[in-house]
């Protein structure tokens, strides 16, 4: 009783998450991705797959899913500084005419400073959009009681105007029949973290 609970919770939410991200059309919208287009999912343990196979991971999920090539760059325990070092490296390698950002939840483990968080996903971001990159930025909630995502990502998206994603993971990571542990998902977890990353992509335009 208390997975089927569960799962139309889940259930639930995604529907309304795809309701309310086709209404939002005041916020910006992506440009059409290119067949041969190369998407890079940037981050840390979340993106790397901390809890599932490296075939059951949400990058290798999402590339199933939408059919566009996409890189996991995405490096366990990594802050959002360590993000700002390497993310040259990482354009240059790859050319990705779009990112998927999703940062920030080990600066919250470690207590570092909100404004330092939001100075370096800034700055990030716009050296995404200095390679011609598009970016959807993936609000990640405190490890709390509340799994709350920090004001910092709405403010960081209307600032720079990108597309934020606030809603999936403090979902996911509520629910432990989708967790690892008590901060990573599993299988299942990264799979429905997919769906809803190639969701929010298809409703803003960019397949």
């Amino acid at each position: 009783m208390k997975f089927k609970k569960s799962a139309l919770l889940l259930f639930y939410f995604l529907i309304c998450n795809l309701f309310l991200t086709a209404c939002e059309q005041q916020q910006t919208d992506f440009r059409p991705l290119a067949a041969s287009a190369i998407i890079v999912a940037f981050g840390d343990s979340l993106t790397f797959g901390t809890g599932a196979t490296p075939e059951t991971n949400y990058p290798k999920n999402l590339e199933k899913i939408i059919g566009h090539r996409v890189i996991n760059a995405g490096v366990p325990g990594e802050e959002t500084s360590g993000g700002l070092a390497r993310i040259k490296t990482v354009l240059d390698q790859y050319n990705p005419q779009l990112v998927i950002l999703c940062l920030g939840g080990n600066d919250f483990l470690h207590k570092k400073s909100l404004d330092q968080t939001k100075q370096n996903l800034t700055s990030i971001i716009q050296i995404i959009k200095a390679s011609g990159a598009q970016v959807l930025l993936v609000g990640v909630p405190t490890v709390n009681i509340n799994l709350a995502v920090p004001d910092l990502y709405n403010e960081i998206s209307a600032e720079l105007n990108v597309p934020v994603d606030n809603n999936i993971l403090p979902v996911l990571l509520g629910e432990p029949q989708y967790k690892s542990d008590y901060i990573h998902l599993n299988g299942a977890g990264y799979k429905i973290f997919a769906q809803d990353v190639a969701d929010f992509l298809k409703a803003r335009g960019a397949l």
